[in-house]
């Protein structure tokens, strides 16, 4: 399935071709996202990706990069570890975005940040759309509260209604939506059909008719059909719960359509050309390969991609010495000697064995023997001599202390196995690249530790926008 392309979709990726990468059979185009981000078309942006690449951190900092560069933004996060709040410097958030300090640079716009809060969502919808009377019945209905708690599907409709929601609103000129933390990150695309489908569905119709059937017919559709039906539900389900069903039901019925309506309207504004979709990943083969997933279904969905964000990336800037030289290098000190060193060159080799070929070791041929009692320290003169002054590159005899050969040998294994994951995440690249040529990519550098506040989201930012991984990237 190929990705679909065209030339407005270019114009807003910004996508160029960058240098061909060591070792890539393939290059991929370099996403430019401070080009998305300036982009006065672009309206929403949709972080996509599996769980735990970074999606809520991504959103964060393209957020404050978009408000710091003039726009005025918010962020719908559906994180409940509520990180987006912490690394905001706000005490928390809910269902109203609230305001975020700090946001700095001349000409610098607006940051909002706001958490959904599922059936606080559900409970304004129905606020909306029935009188008050009703609306506090269908409030108040058990099957309700239940349905909007934690039916399946519900939250990723509910982030749906509160997008559609935010765009009505015209208050913010971007919205960056991170996406729920459900199996599948493009679930949020099927939660309008599945609950459309369960609204419309044969079981909930059924339900309907008695409340819709007026007079005698009615009464003898309840008396006979219902009467089985429900007795058979109710030994199912049982019988309080087929009623709160019922009245669930009833209640609800003028606000179906509206259900539908509304979500067809907000799946056709993420198939809008001002609509940009950022699929997360890091470079993990199973990361990886959702990812591919993402992009096949954006492309079958049409669904506006922009490209890829390959998260936590690392680097080395010390490239140059391979995992390989690396390793045997570490070999040699540990054995006690460069294997490939010459005579006069054995100065990391064990003293044993200096002394076997030292030019000192024997007399040379013909030479007369030094046996003045003072040419020679004894041996115990020697002990102390070494004992004060411990020979350049070896550390003293003391317990568990390394010696600088050991020190070094351990740095040499820890730079091989960075190497050794350098490899493997171009590999992966390098496969999904051969797969999806057509689709941008930026890479962001591995941090040292967690995001936790506004410089720390520049700092992804940043890393964000150069698109490469700094050589002495952590």
């Amino acid at each position: 399935m190929t990705q679909r392309t065209d030339a407005a979709t270019a114009a807003k990726t910004a996508a160029t071709s960058g240098p061909d990468t060591a070792g890539s059979p393939a290059s991929a185009p370099t996403l430019d996202t401070d080009a998305l981000l300036d982009d006065p078309d672009i309206r929403i942006v949709v972080c996509c990706g599996s769980g735990g690449v970074g999606k809520t951190t991504t959103a964060a900092a393209l957020g404050v990069r978009a408000a710091e560069r003039g726009r005025k933004v918010v962020v719908l996060t559906i994180d409940p570890a509520r990180r987006l709040a912490q690394s905001m410097g706000i005490d928390s958030l809910d269902n109203i975005p609230r305001r975020v300090p700090g946001i700095e640079g001349e000409g610098a716009g607006e940051l909002h940040a706001m958490m959904l809060d599922m059936k606080r969502t559900f409970d304004e919808i129905v606020e909306a759309h029935a009188d008050g009377e009703r609306a506090r019945a269908i409030l108040e209905n058990p099957f309700y509260q239940s349905l909007s708690a934690g039916f399946a599907g519900t939250q990723e409709y509910m982030a749906m209604e509160k997008l559609g929601q935010l765009r009505a609103r015209n208050e913010w000129d971007l919205i960056i939506v991170d996406t729920p933390p459900s199996r599948s990150a493009l679930d949020f695309l099927d939660a309008p059909k599945r609950l459309g489908s369960f609204l419309d569905g044969k079981f909930i119709k059924l339900l309907m008719a008695p409340a819709k059937m007026g007079g005698r017919a009615g009464m003898k559709f309840l008396n006979v059909g219902m009467s089985m039906m429900t007795g058979t539900l109710g030994k199912l389900l049982g019988g309080q719960f087929l009623r709160d069903v019922q009245t669930f039901v009833a209640a609800m019925d003028t606000m179906f359509g509206g259900f539908r309506t509304r979500a067809d309207a907000t799946y056709r504004l993420l198939q809008a050309p001002g609509t940009a979709f950022l699929v997360v990943a890091t470079p993990e083969q199973d990361a990886l390969r959702e990812a591919a997933y993402f992009v096949e279904r954006l492309a079958s969905e049409e669904m506006p991609l922009a490209g890829l964000v390959l998260n936590r990336v690392h680097g080395s800037d010390a490239a140059r010495l391979s995992a390989e030289q690396a390793l045997a290098a570490a070999e040699n000190l540990e054995g006690g000697g460069i294997v490939d060193q010459t005579t006069g060159k054995a100065g990391l080799r064990d003293p044993a064995d200096r002394s076997a070929d030292s030019p000192q070791a024997a007399p040379a041929p013909g030479s007369v023997p030094d046996t003045t009692p003072d040419a020679t320290p004894d041996n115990s003169e020697r002990e102390d001599a070494e004992d004060r002054e411990p020979t350049a590159g070896r550390a003293p005899d003391t317990p568990g202390t390394a010696s600088v050969e050991e020190l070094t040998a351990g740095l040499l294994r820890l730079h091989a196995e960075r190497m050794q994951v350098v490899a493997r995440e171009q590999r992966t690249r390098d496969r999904f690249t051969a797969l999806h040529p057509e689709v941008a990519v930026t890479e962001v550098a591995a941090l040292p530790g967690d995001v936790h506040d506004l410089e720390g989201l520049r700092a992804v930012g940043d890393r964000l926008a150069t698109g490469s991984v700094p050589a002495g990237a952590a």
